[in-house]
C-alpha cells in the first residue's frame, strides 16, 4: 500500500517518514534514560526532546500521506525538517497535555512535565510555574500562527495540517482535561458533533 502512495507522490522517498519514527524513538528513549536515572532534566533539555516526543512532527508527515496533490516532496521535505512552525505546534501539543496532567496529577513512573521542571529550574511555586507555562502557550500560538502567515504559499496546505492538529489537542486538552488519557472526557463532545441532531 505505502509503496505504492511513494510511487505516485512525486518520487516521494520512504526514509523521510522512517526518520521521523526514528527521531520520535530516540526521544521516547531519551525521556525513558531519564525516568529511570531519576534525572531531572533542565527546561530546555525538557522542550527540546519534547519537540519530537509529542508526536505532532511524525502525526503531521503521516497525515500528509492522504492528501494527494498536497503531499509533494518539498512538503514532506519541509515538514521533515522541524520547521518552527512544526516546533511551535509541538510545544503547544506538549504544554496542554503537561498542564493537563499536572492538574490531574502524575503516576510515579511518568517523566517530569513542562511544568514540574520549570517549577524546579526557576524556583516557583505550582501556581506560579502553571501560569508560566500557560504564558509560554500562548506565545506559542502566536510563533504558529504567524509561521501559518508568513509560509510560502506553495506550503500552505501542508501549513494547515500542522495548525489543525494542534487545535485538536486543543479540544482533547480542554479545561484541563486530559481526552487522551481518558476518553470519556470527548465522550460528550463526540456525540454532539456525530450523533445528536442539530435542530433547525
Amino acid at each position: 500500500m505505502y509503496i505504492l502512495f511513494f510511487s505516485k507522490v512525486c518520487n516521494m522517498q520512504p526514509f523521510l517518514i522512517i526518520v521521523q519514527y526514528m527521531l520520535s524513538s530516540q526521544n521516547y528513549l531519551q525521556e525513558q534514560i531519564w525516568i529511570s536515572q531519576k534525572y531531572q532534566p533542565s527546561f530546555k533539555e525538557h522542550e527540546e526532546v519534547s519537540i519530537m516526543s509529542s508526536g505532532l512532527p511524525m502525526l503531521t508527515v503521516v497525515t500528509l500521506m492522504g492528501h494527494g496533490d498536497v503531499a509533494t516532496q518539498e512538503v514532506f521535505e519541509w515538514v521533515s525538517s522541524v520547521p518552527e512552525m512544526v516546533r511551535a505546534g509541538s510545544q503547544v501539543t506538549r504544554f496542554l497535555n503537561d498542564l493537563s496532567s499536572f492538574k490531574l496529577g502524575k503516576h510515579k513512573k511518568d517523566m517530569p512535565s513542562a511544568v514540574e521542571t520549570y517549577m524546579i529550574e526557576n524556583r516557583l511555586t505550582e501556581e506560579e510555574a502553571v501560569e508560566a507555562i500557560a504564558a509560554l502557550l500562548e506565545n506559542r500560538w502566536r510563533i504558529l500562527n504567524q509561521a501559518r502567515m508568513d509560509i510560502d504559499r506553495t506550503l500552505l496546505p501542508a501549513a494547515q495540517v500542522v495548525v489543525n492538529m494542534a487545535r485538536t489537542n486543543e479540544i482533547i486538552y480542554l479545561h484541563g482535561r486530559d481526552g487522551y488519557t481518558n476518553d470519556d472526557d470527548l465522550k460528550d463532545l463526540v456525540t454532539a458533533l456525530f450523533l445528536e441532531h442539530v435542530p433547525l
